[in-house]
């Protein structure tokens, strides 16, 4: 039968660990007249969240189910989830005789994950560096999430174990960076929010967004990953420069940033002061803005989103030079193949022959 987890919001600020076994053994009592089968729980406490994995015939029959063992209330919200998911995500850990959720080692599992995202874009035919990536990941605990393309999604139970495979990924690829775009990026998120359709729906969005637009070479961490990360043992030191700390004022403009890419970037008369007013931000503050986020200027920005988004382009080899050029919103393909190869290393038509011969 297929998986669901919910969400469920704890209003008291005296719920233990007593009451959501009570709470779960409501739920068995009832189980079987619905078809259902309630697994397993996790809990955050200081978040007051719970969530619970039930397979099941489909979704109203687990709410029908919740609805009947605790006097009418629905779930906050259910979504179903493949079994790759939940492996992925939720599978490492275990349970305890009352089929609360257990860390490897023990402890309570919230549910909450940190998860990496690396885009490693390979410019040369050397080496293949995903092997050391994921033998990493392995080191520090981590599960790998399949993705498509050049991009690697690790699943995390501890930040600072997310944090410290992080930093040394940087630390082994960033001496070879003239064959590499490497952007990197941490964010903490819990399984389902308020409004998932889909498992870390709002956490995988917030760590795709920081891939695309943050500085190559440097890791982007959300404040919640890193203040999980000084809760718990072995925390990595991260007081090195191209580590940015990100707080919800600094995704948010991020997101504005991105949205606008996505909707300005094809025009060619796109500039910089278009930025700034689309931001609702004057010259110097978009300037300023963007420059402590990126380290780039608003139109060096410009230019690297779209550099980036050819890349991808160039990857699918469904369309010319001049198609992806003007599609991105260079004037010309004979000024976008000078600052690709300036940016790069390599000619377009040259990246697209060694995305060939990778894929082989």
């Amino acid at each position: 039968m297929p998986l669901y987890v919910d969400l469920h919001h704890i209003h008291s600020d005296y719920f233990s660990e007593e009451d959501a076994f009570k709470a779960h053994m409501k739920d068995l009592n009832v189980q079987d007249q619905f078809g259902v089968t309630h697994k397993k729980y996790w809990i955050n406490f200081d978040q007051k969240t719970m969530f619970c994995l039930v397979d099941g015939p489909n979704k109203e029959a687990c709410n029908a189910a919740h609805q009947m063992a605790h006097l009418d209330q629905a779930c906050n919200i259910i979504i179903e989830v493949s079994d790759n998911e939940f492996i992925s995500f939720l599978g490492i850990g275990k349970k305890n005789e009352n089929d609360m959720a257990l860390t490897l080692s023990n402890e309570i599992d919230s549910g909450y994950r940190t998860i990496m995202l690396v885009r490693i874009c390979n410019l040369s035919t050397e080496q293949n560096y995903t092997g050391m990536v994921y033998g990493l990941v392995e080191q520090y605990d981590g599960k790998v999430v399949p993705q498509p393309n050049d991009r690697i999604m690790v699943s995390f139970i501890h930040a600072s174990n997310a944090i410290a495979c992080v930093t040394e990924i940087r630390k082994r690829l960033k001496p070879i960076s003239d064959n590499l775009d490497l952007t990197m990026a941490l964010v903490t998120g819990k399984p389902v929010d308020d409004h998932s359709a889909v498992l870390f729906e709002e956490a995988k969005k917030k760590v795709e967004t920081l891939c695309q637009l943050g500085h190559d070479g440097a890791i982007y961490i959300d404040s919640e990953s890193k203040a999980l990360s000084r809760q718990e043992p072995n925390l990595p030191e991260t007081k090195d420069n191209y580590i940015k700390i990100v707080n919800s004022r600094d995704y948010a403009l991020f997101e504005s940033l991105l949205q606008i890419f996505d909707d300005r970037l094809k025009h060619p008369d796109f500039k910089s002061e278009h930025l700034g007013q689309e931001l609702g931000l004057s010259k110097a503050q978009t300037y300023r803005k963007i420059k402590a986020l990126t380290e780039m200027s608003p139109n060096e920005l410009i230019r690297e989103v779209r550099l980036r988004r050819s890349l991808n382009a160039l990857k699918n080899n469904n369309k010319t030079v001049a198609e992806i050029a003007y599609d991105l919103g260079f004037n010309s393909p004979t000024y976008f193949t000078r600052v690709f190869r300036k940016r790069f290393g390599v000619l377009p038509t040259s990246f697209a022959k060694l995305s060939n011969f990778h894929s082989l």
